[in-house]
């Protein structure tokens, strides 16, 4: 807990010197009190506060993840003096790649593949032996015989773009009422991907661009069979630990190599590839990344933007701050479990810190303020010209009712919500995966799910109870569950004083973990053998999910039907958006294939100024001023480099181009597509791009092409790793 508590402390002063930068008394502009069962809502002024009536929106506020359906060449060229052809994007586009969660990127003929480190953590884990630590000790294959295929890993590679938008906004403007136009909406999306999957054999999805301007199919080829190459310890790749992520100055060598193979077992060959840069960049470069940013909320009207100040992201820090809580307090007590559950722990960690940041930017009235004057003089275009104004001018305050009527129903529709991985234990799971049991065993054989058939009923209930539990976890998530449910019912729910009893949320957890039988195998094997059984169970967790199964049920329509309506004026206002900006501004991220454009430049923090470059030099300093925090400690095989190794060599530089979650193992590439970086993260001061972008201070971190060189040279003696990347492909 004072771990979590100094890095909380640590970023709030962070946050504080970043206000100074503005030279501005701030106002206490917002306070949110976390109310149990809250269900008022708020009626907020869209108005900018006292002290930011002058601040106004910039050019780039809606960032510069620019798509390849309409690459901003005119821009380019005024900007940096540099025309790319068609030719030139489609390089680009073919040598860019998507794993699951990550960006990736071909470096060589034969199929190599840069991402990060961190982006490879569930495949060390997959392909980690009895008897090794990969985690720990990293890995290297010296020989093409040596690289590990990951089990149910896969590379896309988008290959086919098409404009459908003019199909899927006739399916919805059909409809005649709100539900009806987003119904049909979904059913043409679903009907095109089904079509152009079996016309062309790709893996084929809809991307929504402008939140319904424009519409786009998407075509991937996808590669299964992916192996890994290269790995560095942990230690080196998450190196500072959580104390450094989501800062800059760094020292991370987070990179990390696939291969993909082709059909014959051989590694791939592709003519669409990213040279390598072994120089790398100097101060000032132009430099572009492309990749995959996952999300972004830059289009959302102000009103949207607090519903997730107010009510999203406070409850979802709420879980995370447990979630890390525990993990944090479990490998203390158990160092020995670190392999199994650390990556848990920093995935938690990772997005406590994000969201954090994304929050503070909601708070923040010099953000805020330039996010009123976008929408007020996009409301005012709006109203100017009669036409549109019939068309769009009510959108706005539409969806502002909207979210005070999502609010009513949000606390409560989460406190229910008892699957899934974040805060939700096995205990009420599996009693509702008990239920849906029973309720299926009810039916005819025709009519039941397909894991519940006659023909699979045996595999099912084999498979039905988890393979491992961890009953100290699982009971503290219960507890951070119940308190949950208590924050928003308060005593209203009878379900909920009689599964309490009376007794506070911790108290509450211990007595029914000695009470219940859903995580008894032996128990719950006896139940599926007599379904009927199932309904009748006096098990706290069963009849509690069955008492409330109904009201859950209620509730989730209620808020559904909501934000059906929502997501019908939200179509409208991506209509209105594309009608008045065009492309001159790019769509929120979607996790599709984008570019986006900078130059490597530091900047002032802290009331000083960050570096646009970091060395080995500086890690090691880390090091010795750290000597004996874990999280500044270096592996062994960097405790004494050979004296080749070049302490001056650029490990981490920053740049302006805009980045998010996604983007992480995305290459950093010149105006010839060489590659001379590896974004891996964001400066704390980038945290706030969720949902506006400001190059002052937005950094993406990344790793430097010369400080792998070194690295996997003179630290791993990776030379044939090395050879292939300079040469392009693999050197005999």
């Amino acid at each position: 807990m004072n771990q979590i508590i100094r890095v909380i402390n640590k970023q709030m002063e962070l946050q504080m010197n970043k206000r100074k930068s503005y030279q501005i008394v701030l106002a206490i502009f917002f306070t949110f009190l976390f109310l149990a069962g809250c269900s008022t809502t708020k009626d907020y002024v869209y108005e900018k506060q006292p002290g930011f009536e002058n601040v106004k929106a910039g050019t780039f506020d809606n960032g510069k993840m620019w798509t390849f359906d309409f690459p901003p060449v005119k821009y380019f060229e005024s900007q940096y003096n540099f025309s790319p052809s068609d030719e030139w994007f489609e390089n680009a586009r073919l040598a860019a790649l998507r794993l699951p969660g990550c960006s990736a990127s071909f470096v060589s003929e034969d199929g190599l593949v840069m991402t990060n480190h961190h982006c490879v953590r569930g495949a060390l884990d997959q392909v980690n032996r009895e008897g090794e630590n990969l985690p720990e000790n990293g890995f290297f294959a010296k020989t093409l015989e040596e690289e590990r295929k990951v089990p149910n890993l896969y590379i896309d590679q988008l290959v086919l773009i098409e404009d459908v938008t003019d199909q899927i906004k006739s399916a919805f403007e059909s409809g005649k009422t709100d539900e009806e136009k987003v119904q049909k909406r979904q059913d043409k999306i679903r009907e095109l991907e089904r079509e152009y999957s079996k016309k062309t054999g790709l893996i084929c999805n809809v991307v929504t661009f402008f939140n319904g301007g424009k519409y786009s199919m998407y075509g991937y080829k996808r590669y299964t069979d992916v192996r890994l190459v290269f790995a560095p310890e942990t230690q080196i790749a998450y190196y500072g630990g959580d104390y450094d992520n989501f800062t800059y100055p760094r020292y991370d060598l987070d990179v990390a190599f696939y291969r993909v193979y082709d059909e014959n077992g051989k590694p791939l060959k592709t003519k669409n590839y990213f040279k390598w840069n072994k120089d790398g960049v100097k101060e000032g470069d132009l430099i572009f990344v492309i990749g995959n940013p996952g999300r972004t909320n830059r289009l959302y009207t102000v009103s949207q933007l607090y519903f997730y100040r107010d009510y999203v992201y406070p409850y979802q820090l709420t879980l995370l701050k447990g979630l890390v809580d525990i993990y944090s307090d479990y490998l203390k007590k158990h160092p020995d479990q670190k392999l199994k559950y650390q990556s848990m722990l920093f995935g938690f960690s990772n997005s406590l810190k994000a969201f954090t940041g994304y929050h503070n930017g909601l708070k923040d009235p010099y953000l805020m303020a330039k996010k009123i004057d976008f929408e007020q003089n996009f409301r005012n275009t709006i109203n100017s010209n009669p036409e549109l104004k019939n068309k769009y001018g009510k959108i706005w305050d539409e969806l502002a009712e909207f979210q005070k009527e999502k609010a009513k129903y949000f606390y409560k529709v989460n406190a229910l919500n008892i699957r899934g991985r974040g805060g939700r234990s096995l205990y009420f799971q599996m009693a509702a995966d008990l239920i849906d049991f029973a309720e299926q065993m009810k039916l005819p054989d025709e009519k039941r799910g397909p894991r519940f058939k006659d023909s699979v009923l045996a595999n099912t209930k084999e498979k039905f109870f988890p393979k491992e539990i961890n009953r100290e976890i699982q009971l503290a998530i219960l507890m951070l569950q119940l308190k949950d449910m208590k924050n928003a019912f308060g005593s209203e729910l009878k379900a909920l004083n009689d599964l309490l009893s009376g007794l506070a949320p911790d108290e509450a957890a211990v007595e029914l973990d000695n009470k219940t039988i859903v995580l008894n195998e032996e128990e719950v094997k006896k139940l599926l053998d007599n379904p009927d059984d199932i309904l009748k169970s006096q098990d706290p967790f069963i009849k509690f999910v069955l008492e409330t199964k109904k009201y859950g049920e209620t509730l989730t329509q209620k808020s559904q039907e909501i934000q059906q309506k929502e997501q019908a004026k939200v179509q409208l206002l991506g209509n209105a958006l594309f009608d008045v900006y065009g492309t001159s501004i790019p769509p929120d991220a979607t996790f599709t294939l984008r570019i986006s454009d900078g130059v490597v430049k530091g900047y002032e923090y802290n009331g000083t100024i960050a570096p646009p470059f970091t060395t080995f030099y500086g890690m090691y300093d880390r090091y010795f001023s750290f000597a004996g925090y874990q999280d500044w400690d270096l592996p062994e095989r960097w405790k004494n480099p050979p004296a080749e190794f070049d302490l001056s060599t650029p490990i981490n530089f920053v740049s302006t181009a805009d980045i998010i979650g996604g983007n992480s193992g995305s290459p950093l590439v010149n105006k010839n597509l060489e590659v001379v970086g590896l974004a891996f993260d964001g400066n704390i001061e980038s945290l706030p791009g969720n949902f506006i972008f400001d190059d002052t201070k937005n950094r993406t971190v990344a790793v430097h092409t010369a400080g792998m060189n070194e690295a996997l040279q003179d630290i791993y003696g990776a030379t044939r790793i090395v050879n292939e990347l300079l040469n392009g492909k693999i050197v005999e």
